[in-house]
């Protein structure tokens, strides 16, 4: 699958090309300390970079000063400098998750001989090894070959076979299980002595649901810690003195079960294995996000007393891991570590960003074509849309703008549940608008005219990075959520002229409609919960003829709901949604979903079709405020009375709506 390992850039040629004149670094106290038998490894690590070599956001268009491999790039030139013995590696989910991605993939391709960009950017700073995350496989196994045939460094994973055999050791390998790197340690004392590392490689087994399409009849996956506990010890057969997992899988629970997606502390308890770099999981070891999980030390970075580490992602952060080691007579073994994840930029009290490193310029420099290329791609159509998308009328009526990511997240849902043990149940979608005025201003909305959607504008409709989540649900969860939703008005008194509609400390990110069901919301009753979600009048109900395929929902029924990470992981306080009802949680985001929807549809029909409104008040009628760019499609705006009532406060336009 990959071509066979050539010399890595050394670390004298990195330094030599990028800090020529820079002041000099002063070496970490593990290589000041080391004795004469002992020296001191510095372990790199970079993880789920998905395409971000540039500091810039394609859908947005614009930079970036959060994200870039090309910043992560330029402080690897000092973080090596300071240690006498180092080793880079990645993690993976290196090949898809940006538009520059998808370009590669869908618009220029793969063809013998092409080199990848991010390949290029790996090979230009001089990377040791790499294991695959599950996003490698999303493109299918031959553009995969042909990205990694460009790689000056093994690549290796051992829980993907072509065929399993009776045991991890007989199975007929994909990749390389593992490789072995044979390295001269610098000591203490300036001495040399030589050093087998080991570098093995896992990725999430829920690969062969989340790329079915791709693997299904070509591969099989194997739980990762059942893997490792084979090919370890083969490992130490062979002679390695220190063994070091590439863990492409999230820190989850310390107890082993089978299949584990989120497997690194698991993992971390097998014998054998001396240090672990993680990801998967988006987030930053050590850091508090882990505080008080079994097998967990933050406090000294180590996952079952192991040194690990998690570079965040985007190239957001490099994880760093310190090993001192000493040589007593013919083996090596590790005498103390720490292990951090070092930015490269800072968020400030204000909420503003301060860069805290800069660009590698040969590493732009190796992906200049491409970002050139992937940026004529984002501002040009990948589709087309048959009704304007735009949330100005988002908060009172079923929306355009709203209506596409639902469809989106649903059609995606589906297709990941088939096979699985909740493919029977009927897909809900909720979605929420994110740009709809208030504290944003009156311009603060989307507006996408009909006809062509380029990539970028997928960043109007869905401004996050989240990833897409389903949740088990019953129908009185259902009706719940919807109560939740409907904190978003005021109480209003049946024959008051005018009353304000919105209550202006409920956030519209808050706001979900949910798709597949019917319903009305009674402005008569009081709001069950406020805007944090906190129950403030718990015997009321505002949702009223709440009806699937047309009957009436029973608080018994069962039901599939696509939404995102933050929704069913608590965000917002929703019933239904706490945590504890995640039955699927996607590798893909919200976005990446909403332009393969588009890609695949070629031209959406988003329009509303009223799937929810008020409940009639008589002789009632209430305000609102959007947009002025609403006038222009309060025409279409369909399950509500509208009338222009002028011009609101602050730039805004009034609307009078008769309930």
């Amino acid at each position: 699958m990959q071509k066979p390992n050539s010399s890595a850039l050394s670390r004298r040629q990195f330094l030599a090309r990028s800090t020529a004149g820079a002041a000099l670094i002063s070496l970490h106290p593990f290589s000041v300390a080391a004795a004469g038998n002992q020296a001191h490894l510095r372990i790199m690590e970079t993880t789920d970079i998905h395409v971000h070599v540039f500091p810039y956001d394609y859908y947005a268009d614009k930079p970036r000063d959060t994200v870039g491999l090309s910043r992560t790039a330029s402080i690897i030139n000092d973080i090596r400098a300071e240690a006498a013995n180092s080793l880079l590696v990645d993690n993976g989910d290196f090949l898809q998750g940006n538009p520059m991605g998808d370009y590669i993939a869908y618009e220029r391709g793969m063809k013998d001989g092409d080199s990848h960009p991010v390949i290029n950017a790996f090979n230009t700073i001089g990377y040791d090894a790499a294991t695959l995350g599950n996003h490698e496989f999303n493109y299918g196994l031959d553009f995969l070959d042909k990205a990694l045939a460009g790689a000056d460094f093994p690549v290796v994973l051992s829980n993907v076979a072509k065929e399993l055999g009776s045991g991890p050791r007989s199975d007929k390998p994909l990749f390389k299980p593992y490789t072995i790197l044979e390295r001269e340690m610098e000591m203490g004392d300036g001495s040399k002595l030589p050093i087998k590392v080991g570098v093995i490689g896992f990725t999430p087994p829920q690969i062969m649901n989340w790329d079915r399409k791709h693997l299904e009849g070509k591969v099989q996956a194997r739980d990762i810690v059942e893997t490792a506990k084979a090919f370890v010890p083969e490992m130490k057969e062979r002679g390695c003195d220190l063994i070091i997992a590439l863990s492409h899988s999230g820190i989850g629970e310390a107890d082993h079960s089978d299949g584990m997606e989120n497997a690194s502390v698991a993992l971390a308890a097998v014998d054998g294995i001396d240090a672990l770099v993680t990801g998967h999981n988006h987030l930053v070891f050590p850091s508090p996000a882990f505080d008080g999980r079994p097998g967990v030390d933050v406090e000294n970075g180590t996952l079952m007393g192991k040194p690990a580490v998690m570079g965040g992602f985007w190239g957001s952060h490099l994880g760093v891991m310190d090993l001192l080691l000493e040589r007593d007579g013919n083996e090596w073994r590790v005498i103390t570590a720490t292990a951090e994840a070092r930015p490269i930029s800072k968020r400030n009290e204000d909420r503003s960003i301060t860069a805290l490193a800069k660009d590698d310029n040969a590493v732009l420099a190796s992906v200049a074509a491409e970002h050139e290329e992937t940026l004529a791609y984002v501002r040009r159509a990948v589709g087309k849309t048959s009704a304007p998308l735009h949330s100005y009328f988002a908060l009172v009526a079923d929306d355009p703008s709203v209506q596409i990511v639902s469809i989106a997240q649903k059609w995606y849902v589906e297709e990941m549940l088939k096979g699985t043990g909740h493919a029977g149940l009927p897909v809900l979608s909720a979605a929420a608008p994110f740009k709809a005025g208030g504290r944003g201003g009156p311009e603060y909305y989307t507006d996408v005219p009909a006809g062509d959607v380029a990539i970028k504008n997928v960043a109007d409709l869905y401004l996050y990075p989240n990833t897409v989540r389903a949740v088990r649900v019953t129908g009185a969860q259902v009706r719940g959520w919807l109560e939740r939703s409907a904190g978003m008005f005021n109480q209003i008194t049946p024959g008051s002229k005018d009353a304000a509609l919105l209550n202006p400390s409920f956030p519209s990110y808050n706001f979900d409609v949910m798709d597949g069901v019917t319903y009305q919301i009674d402005l008569s009753q009081p709001p069950r919960f406020g805007p944090k979600g906190e129950v403030v009048n718990p015997d009321a109900a505002r949702i009223v003829n709440l009806e699937f395929n047309g009957a009436p929902l029973e608080d018994t029924m069962e039901f599939i709901v696509a939404t995102n990470n933050y929704r069913a992981s608590g965000g917002g306080a929703f019933p239904g949604a706490k945590g504890d009802t995640i039955v699927f949680e996607a590798p893909d985001t919200n976005r990446d979903v909403i332009v393969r929807y588009i890609l695949e549809r070629g031209t959406i029909d988003p329009k509303a079709d009223a799937n929810w409104s008020f409940a009639p008040l008589q002789d009632t009628t209430v305000l609102f405020e959007t947009g002025p760019k609403a006038r222009g499609y309060a025409d279409s705006v369909k399950g509500v009375t509208l009338e222009d009532a002028g011009d609101g406060e602050g730039g805004f336009a009034a609307f009078r709506i008769k309930l």
